[in-house]
């Protein structure tokens, strides 16, 4: 398992992948950090080897920041955790960049419209933030609710799809 950091405008990101997919991804420098939100049948359990450049991977991340939104979309994910969590994931993976849902509409996405709460905890669980854009659910209202890198992180990235989907449109 590989690691690599990147400097992004909200601060350090790091991604934990092997050759052919991403395992986790998040605003730390700290791989460690990372390595705990994977799913216990997928976490590496030997040394990460550290890198500049995770080919593929970190090319999509930087042409995120540079304002292509829908680099990220293709990018292979791994998880492992309760159907429920990966099938928000795998939903959250579908909404388009400057186009937030807020949790409601996720739980209802995964066919469970009163799991709410739940549909927040796969957002408090999610392994690979950016790649599984759990940043683009918000409160009802408006609100931001959480972000596990903290609510400027998720500020910016919003306040950066909706910037890129309006000068695109």
């Amino acid at each position: 398992m590989y690691t690599a950091t990147i400097d992004t405008p909200p601060g350090p990101f790091t991604i934990l992948a092997s050759d052919d997919a991403v395992f986790a991804s998040g605003w730390t420098a700290d791989p460690e950090r990372l390595r705990a939100y994977v799913g216990a049948p997928l976490r590496p359990a030997g040394e990460l080897t550290a890198r500049r450049d995770l080919g593929p991977f970190t090319r999509a991340a930087r042409a995120y920041f540079d304002g292509d939104l829908a680099a990220i979309d293709a990018i292979p994910v791994r998880f492992a955790s309760t159907p429920f969590h990966e099938r928000a994931w795998e939903q959250l993976r579908l909404i388009p960049a400057g186009a937030p849902e807020t949790y409601g509409q996720l739980a209802a996405r995964c066919e469970s419209p009163s799991a709410v709460r739940a549909a927040g905890t796969a957002c408090g669980r999610n392994p690979a933030a950016l790649f599984i854009p759990c940043h683009r659910i918000v409160r009802t209202g408006g609100g931001l609710g959480g972000f596990g890198y903290g609510l400027p992180v998720k500020r910016w990235l919003l306040d950066h799809e909706q910037g890129a989907a309006t000068l695109a449109a």
